[in-house]
Formats: C-alpha cells, sequence, structure tokens
C-alpha cells in the first residue's frame, strides 16, 4: 500500500521531471517505502484467509503512522545546474588566483630587497649574479680582501668611524685555502695626509680620514683607498675592501641559528678559585645592571651568572649568542677586574678570527641558503649594514668558495708569536701603541713574514735571508743587486761592503744546512756553484746565504 509524502521544506513534490543529466524523480523512495510496508515472512507455515478485517486495516494504518513520524525528515538534494558547476570552477579559479598573487608579491617583495641590497653591496647590475667569474688575483694567485669594524650603528658608541676591528683575508681559490691576518687597530703610521691627530696616529682612524661623504659611493673609495694603505704596510696587493658594523655581526649570527660555538683561550693570571684558562672583562657588566642602583647585586648575579659579569667564560667550547659574541669580539681586558686577556688588544683580534670561523662553520652546516627567513635576515644585514667592492658577477664564486674552504684550511699568521715577534707595544708622545719590533715604521720583516707564509714559491716561503757584499769597485752595487733579489722574493739579510781581496763575479757561500730551493735558485740565478767553507768576514745569527759582488764586466756597470 502507497503512502503519502510529507511536504519537506515548503515543497510539494511533483512528478518526475526529464532534467540535464539524467531523471531526479523521487521514484527510488517510493519503492523503498512500499518495501518496508511488506509484511514479514515467517518460517512457519501461515493460515490463509480470504478476507481481511477492518480492524486489521486500521492497524496497518496507525503503523505506517508511526513509522513515519520515528524516520528523520529527508532533505532534498538540490540539482547540479550548468550554473553550479560554472560558480564552482568560478570560485576555484579565483582561490588560484589568491594564492597565486600571494605567492608573487612574497616573491616580489624578496626581489626588491634583493636589489636593493645587492646594488648596496655589490658593484654592477642584478642581472649579473647569474654569473660565475672568479675573483682578482695578485701575483702570487691570491685575492687579499681588507675588511674593517665600524660601530656607527651604534649610537652610544663614541668613535663610530675608528676602524676598531681590521684583518686581511687572503684566499686561494684554485688550492681552496686562506689566512687571516688580524692589523693592529693601534699601529702607529704615518698617514701621509692630515687627519684628526695630524699626518701620523694610530691605524684606525685612516678609514674615517680618507671617507668623504655619505652613501654608498663615498664608502666604497674609502675602501679602496685604505686597501692601497695598508697593502703598502703589509707588502700585499689588496684586490678588495668590506665594511661591516655591530648589526651584521648580530644578524648574520641569528641568521644561522642565534647560536655559535668558540673555544676560550685564556692567558695570563687568574684569581684564585677561578680555571686557568678562563677569560672575563667587567668592562661590559653594564649589560648585567652593573652602574644601575635600581638593579641589586642579586639581581645582577641572576641576570649573568655566576659571577654577575657579561663576558665571563671558563676554558673550553662556549656557546655564544649574537649579544655575547658581539662583545667578546670587544674584550680586551682593559678595565679592572678582569683576566684571560694578558695581550690585550691581540688577544681581542685572536677572538675576533675565531668568531669569524665559527660563523662560518654554523652556515656551513645549518643549511643557512635554504630556510627563508635565514635569507632574509642574511639580506637585511647586509642591505643596510655591509659594504664592498667585490662585483656583483663575482657573488657565486664567494659563495663556493665559504662552502669549499675547510676550517681546518683557514690559517692565521700572527704578528706577535713566535721567537722574534714581529710587532710589539711601544709609547709615542703619550700614547700607548704598536709599533714593529725593528723599529717605528720598519715594516721589513713585517712584509718578509708575509711573503714568506701567503707565497707558493718555496724560496719565499724559506726566507732563508741572503747577505750582499760589494767588492765590486761600483758604488751601490750591493744595494741595487739586493732590490734585484727582493723583487724576485729572496729574504734579504745584510747589504755591505766585503773585505779587500781578489774576488769572482759572483761568489756565493752557504751558512748552516737546509734551504735547498734558496741555494738550488740562487746557483742558477748566478750560474756558479756555492763555494765551500766559511765567508771571509762574519756574518749575522740571521744570515744563511752570503753573495760576494766581485768585478763587474763593463757593459753590467
Amino acid at each position: 500500500m502507497a503512502k503519502k509524502n510529507a511536504p519537506m521544506d515548503g515543497f510539494i513534490p511533483r512528478r518526475p521531471e526529464r532534467r540535464l543529466g539524467g531523471v531526479i524523480s523521487g521514484e527510488a523512495n517510493f519503492k523503498s517505502i512500499e518495501k518496508q510496508q511488506e509484511p514479514e515472512k515467517s518460517s512457519r507455515p501461515q493460515p490463509t484467509r480470504s478476507t481481511i478485517t477492518r480492524a486489521e486495516i486500521d492497524a496497518s494504518l496507525r503503523g505506517l503512522d508511526e513509522e513515519e513520524q520515528r524516520q528523520p525528515p529527508r532533505k532534498r538534494r538540490r540539482p547540479v545546474t550548468p550554473a553550479h558547476i560554472l560558480a564552482r570552477r568560478e570560485w576555484i579559479k579565483r582561490a588560484v588566483i589568491a594564492i597565486i598573487v600571494i605567492l608573487i608579491g612574497i616573491g616580489a617583495y624578496v626581489g626588491i630587497k634583493t636589489i636593493i641590497a645587492s646594488t648596496n653591496v655589490f658593484q654592477g647590475s642584478i642581472l649579473d649574479i647569474f654569473q660565475n667569474v672568479p675573483l682578482k688575483q695578485d701575483a702570487n694567485g691570491r685575492s687579499n680582501i681588507l675588511i674593517l669594524g665600524t660601530s656607527e650603528d651604534d649610537p652610544g658608541h663614541q668613535g663610530g668611524t675608528l676602524t676598531d676591528s681590521m684583518m686581511i683575508l687572503s684566499i686561494d681559490q684554485n688550492k681552496k685555502n686562506a689566512y687571516m691576518i688580524s692589523i693592529p687597530r693601534d699601529l702607529y703610521v704615518q698617514y701621509g695626509i692630515g687627519c684628526n691627530s695630524g699626518y701620523s696616529g694610530k691605524i684606525n682612524e685612516y678609514y674615517g680620514c680618507v671617507h668623504d661623504g655619505t652613501g654608498v659611493g663615498p664608502d666604497r673609495k674609502a675602501l679602496v683607498k685604505a686597501g692601497n694603505f695598508v697593502g703598502g704596510i703589509f707588502g700585499l696587493s689588496v684586490q678588495y675592501g668590506v665594511n661591516v658594523n655591530y648589526t651584521v655581526m648580530r644578524q648574520l649570527i641569528k641568521a644561522v641559528g642565534g647560536k655559535i660555538t668558540v673555544v676560550i683561550e685564556g692567558n695570563g693570571p687568574v684569581p684564585y678559585g677561578v680555571k686557568p684558562g678562563s677569560v672575563m672583562d667587567s668592562n661590559f657588566d653594564w649589560k648585567c645592571g652593573a652602574g644601575d642602583w635600581k638593579v641589586s647585586y642579586a639581581e645582577r648575579l641572576r641576570r649573568c651568572p655566576p659571577r654577575g659579569h657579561f663576558i665571563d667564560y671558563p676554558p673550553g667550547p662556549a656557546v655564544l649568542d649574537a649579544e655575547h659574541a658581539l662583545y667578546l669580539a670587544q674584550a680586551r681586558g682593559d678595565s679592572a677586574p678582569t683576566w684571560g686577556l694578558a695581550q690585550s688588544n691581540f688577544d681581542r683580534e685572536k677572538n675576533q678570527q675565531k668568531i669569524i670561523k665559527a660563523l662560518k662553520d654554523k652556515a656551513s652546516s645549518a643549511g643557512v641558503l635554504a630556510d627563508f627567513s635565514k635569507v632574509s635576515a642574511i639580506i637585511d644585514a647586509l642591505g643596510n649594514n655591509l659594504r664592498t667592492t667585490f662585483q656583483t658577477k663575482e657573488f657565486r664564486t664567494l659563495v663556493s668558495l665559504a662552502q669549499d674552504i675547510k676550517s681546518e684550511d683557514i690559517r692565521s699568521i700572527s704578528l706577535i708569536d713566535g721567537d722574534i715577534p714581529i710587532m710589539t707595544t711601544g709609547n709615542v708622545n703619550g700614547q700607548s701603541v704598536v709599533v714593529p719590533a725593528a723599529g717605528t715604521y720598519d715594516y721589513s720583516q713585517l712584509r718578509v713574514t708575509v711573503r714568506q707564509k701567503l707565497s707558493s714559491d718555496p724560496v719565499s716561503q724559506e726566507a732563508a735571508a741572503v747577505s750582499v757584499y760589494n767588492a765590486s769597485g761600483i758604488e751601490g752595487a750591493a744595494r741595487s743587486e739586493a732590490d734585484k733579489l727582493e723583487a724576485g722574493k729572496f729574504t734579504i739579510g745584510v747589504i755591505g761592503n766585503a773585505p779587500a781581496g781578489e774576488y769572482a763575479r759572483y761568489t756565493l757561500y752557504k751558512i748552516g744546512s737546509g734551504n735547498a730551493a734558496t741555494a738550488q735558485k740562487l746557483q742558477k740565478l748566478y750560474g756558479v756553484k756555492i763555494t765551500k767553507g766559511a765567508p771571509p768576514l762574519v756574518v749575522d745569527s740571521e744570515t744563511r746565504f752570503v753573495l760576494i759582488l766581485g768585478k763587474q764586466p763593463v757593459s753590467s756597470q
């Protein structure tokens, strides 16, 4: 027995209609209801009757009504029309367009930042970044980079244009090695021009002295001038210059994860109970609240454990955040109490080199370039706070070298360690300064050492002193010959006159053993063999070869 459908949602069921996409009707629903009305079949045989009573019919109708009331009302599915399909496609298309616009916006933002940063940091077109041009080199195949650190971005720091951090980084891009030479900021030099201190003073004033104007252009011109000036002192051809400030240090450390590891190696006496090799500089205790009457000593200890000092480390590996790394790079123990920094500025320079190597190691291992947030932080830091004289087309080469040069292949050239230090401290016009051990303004030993360390030539590496003596009767012949040898990367010892006597055109003596490369090259250069026995004069302890110039042919005079 068919039953009536109750009205739903205010609509009256209609007969089936043929629509696009098939027949939509309630036929299936009606069939299911009819099936529900079929009486249950019993497994036992039932007696048959030919008639149905009125009471049975009424009971059956009541059962249908109760069943209908128990069933939840069915929602009628709205027909899917072409308009619905088009609307859905339009919504999807708009969503995709919105996502693309967002991505393009992010890309444009990063792209604009990159372009601005690249023009501030590198010279040349942004399109040059797709090139991979090797770095410029000196005669030894090395690229020498002058790195200067200033603090003009720190409002509370006096002398913001003074280059309190100075370093030469020398790279061999073929052999994948590098040398770091820290330049003493207190090195007393002659400027050659009038600066705030006059015509001579500390080297850290020179960059600010030759800096004329503001902006990227004047920054780069000052870097070029500073590179030529420092190169003249160290006997190097400097190809590039870099100027960084405090913000660069902070942002770079944050970009590599916010922490770097530096090995603490203090020197000098320490107080009772402090482990030898520890480092502490109280000059930065204001970071802990020192000097603020509102900050108790207990609060200082809480802020800066264990003793209330901002820079206070035991020997061994120390994990530093950006702020602690920045101030360790400045620590030199010039305010009591302090320990572990007995060499003052020289210790500071060593720690600066350690921090640079730690940054390089962390950047290589942290996958910085694959992280958007880290790349963005680096771009911000570089664009506003870093100046270089590199070309944009050299950028890929720099990145490749940073990845390829291993930490163990980055070496330091010390100017104070060793049996004969190259630099020492002194006092000039009441100032505590650094001067060459050979004498103020005498950079001969400095140049020899640097040339020896950086050269790939075995003669330069041996650095065996050749003393030249004149017996030719030609005034200035020994000096002239010594200059030729020095230009050929030989190390020159004493220049003087030989005792009277008869000498061949060239006579060569060797003092002591070793220095085979120098001996071979001298014999080949002068076409003579080493004369056996001692030379006819007393030589100093540094001399390893003696060259005596005898009578010279008329054509050579």
